[in-house]
């Protein structure tokens, strides 16, 4: 029995792919203002560790979004500069919950753009991913260690989809 990923079902243009990134790029720039904000508004001594962890996750996700950029220049396109629209409250609770779910969504979101990428035969930038995913699936652990909940499994595997792209990208004839 073949163990191995398949890529088949995962191919997409280079221009879709340059827009994907896009939208990648686009969570980046929304998690490092998160980060940055979150971790100056929290308060209280429960929130003291995971605050400064906050803003070391916003460093890494500085350095995520520098490498995305990088990834969509070298594949022709022009790096986002918009980001998406950042979750803010009174509750820190909230803010963490955001930050968790933002996190869990750019696991995923990673994960099939591996897939596309090696579909694509672009590996290196499926070994970029893999290394921002790593990094990603820590900030996950340290807030869901804040929350005080395990990280939670993703709702649905994309291995028993046929590519993903129904659910994470409507792909444009």
């Amino acid at each position: 029995m073949n163990t191995e990923p398949t890529t088949a079902g995962f191919e997409i243009t280079r221009e879709e792919m340059i827009r994907f990134l896009n939208e990648d790029l686009a969570g980046e720039y929304q998690a490092i203002i998160a980060y940055i904000v979150y971790s100056q508004v929290l308060k209280g001594a429960e929130y003291t560790d995971i605050a400064g962890e906050l803003e070391q996750h916003a460093g890494e996700e500085l350095q995520h979004a520098i490498k995305i950029a990088k990834q969509i220049d070298y594949l022709g396109g022009m790096p986002e500069v918009t980001p998406k629209p950042v979750i803010t409250s009174e509750d820190a609770i909230t803010m963490l919950k955001a930050d968790l779910e933002n996190e869990r969504n750019t696991v995923a979101r990673y994960r099939l753009r591996i897939r596309q990428a090696e579909a694509m035969g672009e590996y290196a930038l499926s070994e970029t991913l893999r290394g921002i995913i790593v990094q990603e699936q820590d900030h996950e652990i340290d807030l869901a260690a804040a929350l005080g909940i395990d990280v939670p499994l993703p709702e649905d595997s994309l291995h028993g989809r046929r590519n993903g792209l129904d659910r994470l990208h409507k792909v444009q004839p």
